[in-house]
């Protein structure tokens, strides 16, 4: 099957696109009673609970565009046995859920066309909270929580992308929260926490903005793959807490390795072990990297050619951390200046094939000050 490519829009484009349907969200829905398996063309409430049997027959489905489902502060539940294919809510055409929880299901909620907004939707202890089935589509998802879920968010391998744009979101206690496969996903005020592991990412675009990932046995699973095909594009983080997570990466795959990486004005701090960035690009400006199990590394991606890594390493701190605060592998020519590391266990900033823009600092390291940038005391 030929893979979808294309069609990439910024997540102020699809926002835009999803005007028609925020303003129909406003607008209030037919408060009437709704039976298990009934397709929905026109504004609903729903007035009571409903329980459905876990069956590959959605519990509700959205069969006209622009379509508002309030669900009433109601459950949509499986009422049956566990099964592989029992869908909660299938969205066919662009439309809105909101105000209340789906739960239990194989998939919670499926949508194939967009623009969907989900909006004040708890998805609990479903196999896989939110499913794009088919085609492109732009999708909101604001205040909600997805919790006790397999997978948080996923998509048909070689059969979906888009955008996702998610706020003021809470996810808590899933397997894996981002399963991202040519999708473009901007997350802002969300706060992730509890999760066996928050991101794995190829062929996609990820930024994390004034959010907390926090307590997860893993951040992310970025892997190299050797036909430089399945790859993370691109992972940021900005202004944003990574903290007492047990690890960066996963055990079977460490390291990150995307192609671009960014890391700007975030604090990170007490993980249990040490980041390791394999990438072409970077741009690491203004964090604070205090009391971590181990520093950050940085070397080009394991290519049957490297190409070096290149990019800002700016007014960082790297404080009280195991092992270096900074360490570049041979073979990358970061630029650094103005970072100060102070109080590691190992070097300062180890770094002896990077460009030196001057202004670094080193004082009280284990093994020493600086290799390959001149650093004050």
């Amino acid at each position: 099957m030929q893979r979808i490519r294309g069609g990439v829009v910024t997540w102020p484009l699809a926002l835009l696109l999803l005007g028609d349907t925020t303003a129909k969200a406003s607008e209030p829905s037919e408060a009437r009673p709704v039976r298990c398996g009934e397709v929905l063309t026109r504004d609903t409430r729903l007035t009571s609970d409903l329980s459905c049997p876990g069956t590959p027959e959605p519990a509700l489905r959205i069969a006209a565009p622009g379509v508002v489902l309030d669900l009433g502060g109601h459950t949509v539940r499986r009422s049956g046995p566990a099964t592989d294919d029992s869908l909660g809510i299938v969205a066919e055409e662009g439309s809105t859920v909101r105000n209340g929880t789906v739960r239990g299901f194989d998939s919670g909620y499926v949508f194939d066309a967009g623009p969907v907004w989900l909006h004040q939707v708890a998805l609990l202890d479903n196999r896989t909270a939110i499913y794009h089935r088919l085609g492109y589509a732009q999708v909101l998802i604001t205040d909600s929580q997805l919790a006790g879920n397999t997978f948080g968010m996923r998509s048909e391998f070689d059969a979906a992308n888009g955008v996702v744009d998610v706020r003021g979101s809470q996810f808590t206690g899933n397997g894996t929260v981002l399963f991202v496969d040519d999708h473009e996903v901007n997350v802002s005020g969300s706060t992730f926490t509890l999760n066996a592991n928050v991101l794995f990412c190829f062929y996609g675009r990820v930024r994390f903005r004034s959010s907390t990932l926090a307590w997860n046995t893993s951040v992310a699973d970025l892997t190299w793959n050797s036909s430089a095909f399945d790859n993370c594009w691109e992972l940021v983080f900005d202004n944003t807490v990574i903290a007492n997570n047990t690890a960066f990466g996963t055990p079977e795959h460490p390291d990150w390795e995307p192609f671009d990486f960014q890391l700007r004005n975030s604090w990170v701090m007490n993980n249990g072990g040490g980041l390791k960035v394999a990438t072409r690009t970077v741009d690491i400006r203004n964090n604070v990297w205090w009391d971590n199990a181990g520093g950050l590394t940085l070397s080009d991606l394991p290519e049957f050619e490297p190409t070096p890594l290149v990019g800002p390493v700016h007014g960082n701190r790297f404080l009280a951390n195991d092992g270096d605060g900074l360490r570049v592998l041979p073979g990358s020519t970061p630029t650094l200046a103005r970072n100060i590391s102070q109080g590691n266990t190992g070097w300062g900033i180890h770094a002896p094939t990077a460009i030196d823009a001057g202004g670094n600092a080193a004082r009280g390291n284990g093994a020493g000050g600086c290799v390959g940038v001149v650093c004050a005391p």
